[in-house]
């Protein structure tokens, strides 16, 4: 669902994809292009991330001791509505934000134009969190902390933070240099990297916004369910 500045959620081909498709996966590629388009516009993806999270949160595999949020810019060769008319030279493109546990698995994830800033992101995305099961007792889709650089030093969201009770560590400009929470964000910038490097991601070839949230959506599924078959 859109909102703000363009930013997309997780509910996430064009004609190239279609001739993609390896032979021996079945289904022609007109049947697995309408297929995905469908699933796309019903939340599969989004369903299915869930699902696995709620799998890793019953076995005790989610920290939520300290999370993290950044974003990482992708070049896009085709463009798209996402990519605002105020865009600048060197502003092109998409951008992902994510939100990770501690070890760097996925809890929230969106796309946006490249020109929207970092800040903008924090509270649709901490929003975006699903009810995720636990070990022991109710869901749950609160970070006890939350670390960023300085890109969201603003004190609207330390006051929105707190409010809702989650402790906040973010850098702060002109006083304190955002690598000194490398030890604690490394995870995060770890699934960046992967998420880089998966091949529909790298570069966005898609200009329907729907269909490039959905493969963040599933590369995101797919770096938990690893941890799941480990």
């Amino acid at each position: 669902m859109p909102f703000g500045s363009g930013l997309q959620w997780l509910r996430a081909p064009d004609p190239g994809l279609r001739a993609q498709l390896p032979p021996s996966f079945g289904p022609s590629g007109p049947t697995a292009h309408r297929r995905f388009s469908e699933w796309s516009r019903a939340r599969v993806w989004a369903r299915l991330h869930r699902l696995v999270l709620d799998e890793l949160g019953a076995r005790g595999d989610l920290d939520w001791s300290r999370c993290a949020i950044d974003s990482v810019n992708m070049r896009a060769l085709k463009g798209g509505p996402d990519r605002s008319e105020s865009c600048r030279p060197g502003q092109e493109g998409s951008k992902i934000h994510l939100i990770t546990e501690r070890t760097g698995l996925p809890l929230s994830v969106g796309i946006s134009g490249a020109n929207l800033h970092d800040s903008q992101a924090l509270q649709p995305l901490v929003r975006g969190i699903p009810p995720i099961r636990s070990r022991r007792g109710p869901r749950r889709r609160k970070p006890a902390k939350l670390y960023a650089d300085k890109g969201y030093d603003y004190d609207h969201l330390r006051r929105w933070l707190r409010k809702r009770g989650i402790t906040h560590r973010i850098a702060r400009k002109g006083i304190e240099s955002s690598t000194r929470l490398g030890r604690h964000r490394w995870t995060i910038e770890r699934t960046m990297a992967r998420l880089g490097g998966c091949r529909r991601l790298h570069r966005r070839y898609e200009r329907k916004p729907e269909y490039f949230l959905a493969f963040t959506a599933i590369a995101c599924t797919l770096i938990c369910y690893r941890r799941l078959t480990k």
